[in-house]
């Protein structure tokens, strides 16, 4: 399905209203988007991000790092493990290094499909849906909590019978322990076969514990997405029976650092990792 089909079967052309937006309440993905230099923000999401970043002076970097992770794990996965598909969950709203730019660099014949539940995003799919000639992309509106319907739809696009890159970059925090966030990343391990790569991204909470108290202390006050950062034993256990690829699971900023996609700092209150099913 191409871009401007995906847009006439949803309803999000120019001819429709756009997603509604609440411009008084802020929103996970418009802040992020503001901390990465981004456009798509409202008032209410700059003092939310600015309120954050008062609470834990390093957010800013720690968040263009994951970044940057993103695309070097993307680019390890496309040019050194082979791996030519990739379902990525929580993009957020479209900056610099997205993945099928990222992955089809290395290997234009790539297929991507990005999920998120945002209306910002939603707005903004268009940019996700380019692709090389000889690869494809798609986008669905789905929530995390609903894997099925993920992997229902996105089979669409991908073949489940391949390996897949399972990306989940600054998603899970938003996953309370009440939805049972272990549940849902089993079932979409379940969905994949031996080869298969699972990324993980993760806000901790044994990193700058105070100051990242803190920053979730404010945001969940002001947000209607609450955010809750896991120490190192709850990142790893998302990765239980899989084979970690080195240096396991570490700081965002430590994850195979290389000078193309750094922000100039080393500052990451993210664990990170990822691993291969066997």
């Amino acid at each position: 399905m191409t871009g401007d089909e995906w847009f006439r079967r949803t309803g999000a052309t120019g001819e429709s209203a756009p997603p509604a937006f609440d411009s008084g309440t802020p929103h996970i993905a418009r802040v992020q988007d503001y901390w990465l230099g981004g456009k798509d923000h409202f008032q209410a999401d700059r003092e939310a991000g600015d309120e954050a970043v008062e609470a834990f002076p390093g957010l800013v970097a720690s968040v263009r790092n994951t970044r940057a992770f993103l695309a070097r794990s993307v680019r390890y996965l496309a040019r050194d493990a082979g791996v030519r598909q990739f379902l990525d969950i929580g993009t957020g709203i479209p900056a610099a290094n997205n993945t099928h730019e990222v992955a089809q660099a290395a290997a234009p014949e790539c297929r991507i499909v990005y999920t998120d539940h945002d209306p910002a995003v939603l707005a903004h799919a268009r940019a996700l849906l380019t692709s090389h000639p000889k690869g494809a992309t798609a986008y669905l509106d789905a929530d995390l909590r609903d894997p099925e319907k993920i992997l229902l739809e996105a089979a669409q696009t991908l073949d489940f019978s391949q390996p897949v890159a399972l990306m989940l970059v600054a998603i899970l925090h938003c996953i309370p322990d009440g939805d049972d966030p272990y549940g849902i990343v089993n079932r979409l391990r379940e969905a994949v076969p031996p080869g298969s790569y699972l990324v993980i991204s993760h806000p901790a909470n044994d990193i700058q514990a105070e100051q990242m108290g803190a920053m979730a202390k404010s945001l969940n006050r002001v947000m209607a997405q609450k955010v809750t950062p896991r120490g190192f034993a709850d990142v790893a256990r998302f990765f239980d029976g899989l084979e970690l690829v080195e240096p396991g699971i570490v700081r965002a900023s430590e994850w195979r650092p290389a000078p193309e996609y750094s922000v100039g700092t080393t500052v990451s209150t993210m664990w990170s990792g990822v691993a291969r099913f066997s």
